[in-house]
């Protein structure tokens, strides 16, 4: 019994400072957003936006808050929830600190997909935002694919990802190469992976994506834990571990296809977002919502670097995020040699 009670207290504990790290991660993102909601070009006083955003603004303010700057600020937030929770799932699955859709090549088939409909079909708009969908699930069933030896192992997923990235990373290059300049440029600006000049129709894409998605993996966060512990322990703890591997994976990817639709490429975040948010919590694995609320902060204030770091230059934000995330890894990797990993 007393043993029991000490469990149980911890547990609570453990679940208070989770939702204490959610709060807080949600409340960073909101100011954030806020923020870049108040600055830019012309700047509002954060009271005028407030005003604005309730409906008792003047329309200069309203077309500026409404038109120009919220349908940024949501896709940022919409992306960087996506990734976040996209990166835990794979991190989970894989049992692997670098087994995020960055890494694992759905981001980079995303990309394929997107550059095939922009260069060589003309498309544009919804076009490439479907191209890059079809692109990312198209990836992801070629490598569980190319994984698959009787049943799917971590390892090899990882490793075969890594593969597959490096081959379309290389026909990406050749699209790039044998197009005119100024598609060359569109591409490699989509590439990057950016938040400017977002609209409504990718804050319906990606918030439609988020939507239907993410409610189901947080009421599978519980198998994601088990099976981020080994088949063996989730299956002893009465978890379908096929079928739960089956439908994490696909919310996984399709969160990825969806943030990659709407944005581009973003780099790291969905690879830093979860272990982050598990050092915050001090839980061995992240919890879904505190990594996707991670996301959400981490892009908002990548966006917010992005939009300040040069005098008059708007950066794309997946310049400030691959700066960030490379700092990250060299420290993730240095970690792990000194732990004698």
């Amino acid at each position: 019994m007393i043993r029991g009670g000490r469990a149980g207290h911890l547990s609570v504990r453990v679940h208070l400072r989770a939702l204490l790290v959610g709060a807080g991660l949600l409340l960073t993102a909101l100011v954030v957003s806020l923020v870049n909601l108040s600055s830019g070009d012309f700047p509002i006083p954060v009271a005028d936006v407030l005003r604005s955003l309730t409906g008792q603004g003047d329309p200069g303010t309203d077309f500026i808050v409404h038109e120009l700057r919220l349908p940024r600020v949501l896709v940022t937030v919409l992306v960087g929830i996506a990734l976040g929770a996209s990166g835990t799932i794979f991190q989970g699955l894989t049992r692997n600190p670098l087994g995020s859709p960055d890494f694992v090549g759905l981001t980079v088939g995303a990309a394929t997909g997107a550059l095939v409909v922009l260069l060589l079909l003309n498309g544009g708009g919804l076009q490439v935002a479907a191209g890059a969908i079809l692109g990312c699930l198209a990836t992801s069933v070629a490598i569980y694919l190319l994984a698959f030896r009787r049943g799917v192992q971590p390892f090899r997923l990882v490793l075969m990802g890594v593969g597959v990235s490096a081959l379309l990373d290389a026909f990406n290059s050749y699209l790039i190469y044998r197009s005119r300049l100024d598609e060359a440029l569109s591409a490699q600006v989509w590439l990057i992976g950016s938040v400017n000049g977002r609209g409504w129709t990718e804050v319906a894409l990606i918030g439609g994506t988020v939507a239907v998605l993410l409610p189901v993996v947080l009421y599978l966060s519980r198998h994601l834990d088990m099976l981020a512990l080994g088949d063996e322990s989730a299956m002893l703890n009465g978890v379908p571990v096929e079928r739960s591997r089956a439908v994490l994976a696909l919310a996984g990817v399709g969160l990825a296809a969806g943030a990659t639709a709407a944005a581009g490429p973003i780099a790291f975040v969905a690879l830093a977002a979860p272990p982050l948010a598990a050092r915050l919590t001090r839980s061995p694995h992240a919890g879904v919502l505190p990594a996707a609320l991670m996301g959400a902060a981490l892009l908002s204030a990548g966006d917010w670097a992005a939009q300040h770091a040069l005098p008059d230059n708007d950066l794309p934000v997946g310049v400030v995020t691959a700066a960030l995330g490379g700092i990250y890894l060299t420290w993730l990797l240095f970690h792990e040699r000194r732990s004698g990993r």
